[in-house]
């Protein structure tokens, strides 16, 4: 899988943000991930996503889908579902 096939917003002070690029990470998962701190632009499109809130993580998928905030098992089900794992 390619890393453009899953995008990650967050920030780095963010304990959700860290636990959810560990859990990609020990499954040697590539994603793009996008600073909503350094990019403005990004804040912007986590606020749209979500109707309005500014909740980080929010990890985007290929299919269009989106997980705002998920569990290690709401992650990997999904993860499980699109056959990337």
């Amino acid at each position: 899988m390619s890393k453009d096939q899953i995008t990650m917003y967050g920030a780095d002070w963010c304990g959700d943000c860290r636990r959810s690029e560990r859990l990609l990470k020990e499954l040697n998962i590539e994603y793009t991930k996008i600073d909503t701190d350094a990019d403005v632009t990004a804040a912007d499109k986590v606020i749209e996503i979500n109707g309005g809130a500014k909740s980080i993580p929010v990890i985007v998928f290929s299919d269009g889908t989106h997980l705002t905030e998920p569990s290690d098992n709401d992650l990997k089900a999904k993860l499980q579902s699109l056959g990337i794992i």
